[in-house]
């Protein structure tokens, strides 16, 4: 495993983003009654999130490899 295993702005950014959706998701579905266009934004912060990774990392933001 690299030194940097994790700790790059593109991964950074992912996590924080995914966080961010799964919060939101999970306050979509807390409410009463379930808000369920709350719960796919938050669904779709997720799938950003990966897409976000991938730019990021094709940009150089990823480490050395």
């Amino acid at each position: 495993m690299s030194d940097s295993h994790g700790n790059t702005p593109a991964a950074w950014s992912a996590v924080v983003v995914a966080l961010l959706g799964f919060v939101v998701g999970s306050v979509g579905l807390m409410l009463d009654p379930v808000n369920y266009t709350i719960f796919w934004v938050g669904a779709a912060l997720v799938v950003i999130a990966g897409v976000l990774f991938g730019v990021l990392a094709k940009l150089g933001y990823h480490g050395g490899h």
